[in-house]
């Protein structure tokens, strides 16, 4: 686990607490620092600053994604506007904790990243039906109409087209594609299921994405 974060009693006291709970941890100080870092190690999360010298968090999570490196990011701010936390969504990060925070949420944001990496197999071609998604370069096709996806929509594709055929739960994929569960009360997933609708059915083509009253949706050929 790689932590980026330029104040020193907090770093050292996250250090603490993720090497009690069984973590190999490298710890730098500045953005310049992590991403130098990243070029010789691959951890499995990397907690990044946001406001750091030399490079920020944002900027150091731009680069990661950039250059296709697709490990789970888990964003630290002192910023509450939604402005800022969307700022950071976009530029690639998984998830974001606001300061301050309980270090048992952070841990449990930790695992929740975790699960999904171990879900983040070596990528490849999936295909069903006239579907193909291209995980490499994260791009996706119904026939030979390029889709165009959000980050979030590509994640949601990408999780139904490998559980293919299976009714995976809402939980379920707030857990592959999120991290974390929203609670029966949030509507997330069903609008992210229609945008998805609309941009896979836009030319016509028959519906993919299925329903199952009560229990999920399902990804399957017509």
């Amino acid at each position: 686990m790689l932590i980026a974060e330029d104040d020193r009693a907090v770093r050292g006291a996250l250090v603490r607490a993720l090497e009690l709970e069984g973590y190999t941890v490298i710890a730098t100080s500045d953005g310049a620092a992590a991403l130098e870092a990243l070029a010789t190690t691959r951890p499995d999360v990397v907690i990044l600053d946001v406001m750091m010298p030399n490079v920020d968090g944002l900027s150091v999570c731009r680069r990661m994604r950039s250059r296709g490196d697709h490990t789970p990011v888990l964003m630290l701010t002192a910023r509450v506007e939604i402005s800022d936390r969307v700022s950071g969504l976009d530029a690639g990060a998984d998830d974001y904790l606001p300061k301050p925070f309980a270090v048992d949420e952070l841990l449990a944001r930790l695992r929740a990243l975790l699960r999904r990496g171990n879900f983040d197999a070596e990528p490849t071609e999936l295909t069903v039906a006239d579907l193909r998604i291209d995980e490499a370069a994260r791009r996706a096709w119904r026939g030979d109409r390029e889709l165009d996806l959000t980050k979030t929509e590509f994640d949601l594709l990408q999780a139904l087209a490998r559980n293919a055929g299976i009714v995976l739960s809402h939980s379920r994929i707030y857990d592959l594609v999120w991290g974390y569960d929203f609670g029966p009360e949030s509507k997330s997933l069903a609008v992210y299921v229609g945008y998805l609708r609309r941009k896979t059915e836009d030319a016509g083509e028959p519906r993919l994405i299925h329903t199952v009253r009560g229990v999920g949706y399902t990804l399957r050929a017509p």
